[in-house]
């Protein structure tokens, strides 16, 4: 792997808003909620639905790999179905490649450098939960979505159940963390964004042709902590605060430079 040296984060933190039903699907077989077909992820200690930080990366990348007309070109289900991504193979497509880099690649390569973006775990806000508990929804917290299956030939339906988190419900604080290691990773933090308008522009999880998954992104905040910042000589930086989405896009190119001018001047 490339050495290379950390100048700074970009930590955006927010709220993800279920503006439908959310399903991220879980296995069935660690949760005691029989009758459903399709259950979501639970935390194995609360048993509270939240969203994966692998879920949210995952998506992201897909979009963009889909916008860039990236080549699906590696295997990381070899079952039925197999699952395909795209991953650079030499240095010459990853120096151009914006998934790569941005997002990182699955196996070790000498010519990659670490992923530009981490993302955490996300998991209901206090008032949400409080909320679901009270509205005694069909299963703890969640509900269930009736759905059928269409015979092409018969026209016969089956019907199923399809385990959801309610429209409404808050997940926060999220948060992104953008690694910045050399000066046209400012270009990779716009593209960044954009995966984020993507994702609220299709959808998170299962389902999100059939009405699920739509999501938006709340009460945003910026904070750039550099290298100086984590040596002890300066205090932290916030860029944005409790903003919405359009408010960010709208601020993006002058937060770009801000962040260039911090990390890279001189």
């Amino acid at each position: 792997m490339t050495s290379i040296q950390l100048k700074g984060k970009v930590f955006l933190n927010g709220q993800i808003r279920a503006i439908t039903g959310l399903r991220i699907g879980g296995a069935s077989t660690g949760i005691e909620i029989g009758g459903v077909d399709n259950v979501v992820v639970r935390n194995p200690l609360t048993n509270e639905p939240y969203i994966p930080g692998s879920s949210l990366k995952g998506k992201m990348r897909s979009l963009l790999e889909r916008h860039t007309y990236a080549e699906q070109n590696r295997a990381i289900r070899k079952g039925t179905p197999k699952v395909y991504i795209h991953e650079c193979e030499n240095e010459t497509g990853y120096k151009d490649c914006s998934v790569c880099r941005l997002f990182g690649v699955a196996g070790e390569k000498e010519f990659a450098t670490p992923s530009r973006v981490y993302v955490r775990d996300v998991h209901l806000t206090v008032e949400s939960l409080k909320k679901l508990e009270a509205a005694r929804t069909e299963l703890p917290l969640t509900e269930v979505k009736w759905e059928a299956a269409i015979d092409r030939v018969t026209s016969a339906a089956v019907p199923r159940q399809m385990e959801r988190v309610p429209a409404g419900a808050v997940f926060g604080p999220c948060e992104f963390i953008f690694n910045f290691y050399e000066p046209n990773d400012a270009d990779l933090f716009m593209t960044f964004l954009q995966t984020i308008e993507l994702l609220q522009d299709d959808y998170l999880g299962g389902g999100g042709s059939r009405g699920s998954g739509k999501i938006a992104l709340e009460n945003i905040s910026l904070t750039l902590k550099s290298k100086k910042y984590y040596d002890g000589e300066e205090d932290k930086q916030i860029l944005l605060d409790q903003k919405n989405f359009e408010d960010l896009k709208r601020q993006a190119d002058t937060l770009k430079q801000q962040i260039q001018q911090k990390l890279f001047a001189g």
